[in-house]
């Protein structure tokens, strides 16, 4: 009986630890052409739920495309009921499951040695945060670490302060990735910015410079629990992992307290833009907004970095009316942009949030720059543009993080002298 009953909870260990997997799962594109197009297709994704489906890239422009995730059993579904809308689509992806065993393998075969850090990989919570202890010891004269908070499952969120100060207070940088948590590419970048800029602080006159102008606050990983679970259980999990009803999870980038809840944000518990129970729920989002607010003072510029699609976005994003500081908001995006694409040619949009992506309220820009007045406030969609979607090869983590870098440069230059 013993025997039995171990066995028994044996499998039912093997059952809970099982991650989610996506045999046959496909990404289709489609592009509305028409202003009539984008609300046909708006309605067609508020009611396809139950298809299995996962919105990768989302639009409410004309012209820009919009990624779907589909389970096989629903594809016919889908296409039939876009074709009856007289909807082309585009098969981007195959098979999503097969692309993260790729990814994996990939991952997997990258080697690292005990002293050094490969920043050419994806990594997980403990050795991001051991990443941390070990870098800031190692430039312990000029960093620190900052706690923001406990997670809803208990997990720190931690970041990095680099300041040459000395007692001096200097503006302040706010830079944060991983706010939704299969966005993978997003913390690599920003921790791969991290090492080059204590790196190359000695040797590099620019970097020097780009150090000694702020003290920058980075948070390599926001949504540590969801995080963690894309790496456990579900690699397309975007949300956090606090429970507000029959299904878990809250948008943080849709739970901060500025213009809450409204267009672009969902009320659906088991949507993935839900928007929360109320503003701040998420104590990772109210952790992070503290933090910002209680240096508001003294913090000139903010970026959140995302995954894909290759933008560098300013307020608004609850409406598609400009704020008054755009043109200088966007000066700053222009030049940013120039300065990445000269690194690979790799090209960006930039302009307003809710004009050059979608409406979305209750987001981090919004909030930093309308609730804490950080004027230069930025959101920032990474590589690529659909070929790999949120599963970026990790040989792409660099050539990000390097042309990334030379747009943080630009950007920086300008919001010091502006």
């Amino acid at each position: 009986m013993i025997l039995k009953i171990t066995s028994i909870l044996l499998l039912l260990g093997i059952c809970l630890a099982q991650k989610t997997r996506y045999d046959g799962f496909s990404v289709l594109r489609v592009v509305p052409r028409t202003a009539k197009e984008v609300h046909a297709l708006n309605r067609i994704l508020e009611n396809i739920n139950h298809l299995q489906a996962d919105i990768w890239r989302f639009s409410g422009v004309i012209g820009k495309p919009v990624d779907i995730q589909i389970s096989p059993k629903h594809l016919s579904n889908l296409n039939e009921t876009l074709l009856r809308d007289g909807f082309r689509s585009e098969l981007l992806i195959p098979d999503v499951q097969k692309l993260i065993y790729e990814r994996e393998q990939q991952n997997q075969d990258i080697k690292e040695t005990a002293a050094l850090f490969e920043y050419g990989k994806y990594h997980t919570l403990d050795e991001v945060n051991n990443w941390i202890d070990n870098i800031t010891k190692f430039y312990s004269n000029i960093t620190s670490v900052f706690e923001i908070t406990k997670s809803y499952e208990g997990r720190s969120i931690r970041g990095i302060k680099i300041s040459t100060a000395e007692g001096n207070t200097k503006p302040g940088f706010f830079i944060e990735g991983g706010i939704h948590a299969r966005e993978w590419i997003s913390p690599a970048t920003v921790i791969y910015m991290t090492g080059q800029m204590l790196d190359r602080y000695s040797a590099d006159l620019r970097i020097k410079q780009l150090v000694d102008s702020f003290d920058w606050f980075i948070l390599p990983v926001f949504n540590v629990d969801g995080y963690e679970y894309t790496w456990t259980k579900n690699r397309n999990w975007r949300k956090t992992r606090s429970k507000h009803g029959p299904c878990v999870g809250v948008d943080p980038n849709r739970n901060w307290d500025y213009q809450w809840c409204k267009e672009g944000a969902s009320k659906d518990p088991c949507s993935d833009q839900y928007c929360g129970p109320k503003a701040f729920s998420e104590v990772e989002v109210k952790g992070v907004a503290d933090f910002i607010m209680a240096n508001a003072k003294t913090m000139k510029g903010f970026i959140d970095f995302h995954s894909y699609s290759q933008l560098w976005m300013s307020p608004w994003g609850y409406t598609k009316e400009l704020p008054p500081d755009f043109q200088d908001q966007d000066k700053g995006s222009e030049l940013a942009v120039d300065a990445l694409e000269k690194v690979y040619g790799t090209k960006y949009q930039h302009g307003s949030i809710a004009n050059t992506i979608y409406v979305a309220s209750g987001s981090s820009a919004d909030w930093t720059y309308g609730a804490a007045k950080v004027k230069y406030s930025y959101g920032v969609e990474l590589r690529d543009t659909g070929k790999y979607g949120f599963l970026l090869p990790p040989d792409q983590i660099i050539p990000s993080g390097k042309e990334t870098l030379e747009a943080l440069i630009a950007l920086a230059n300008f919001v010091l002298n502006n």
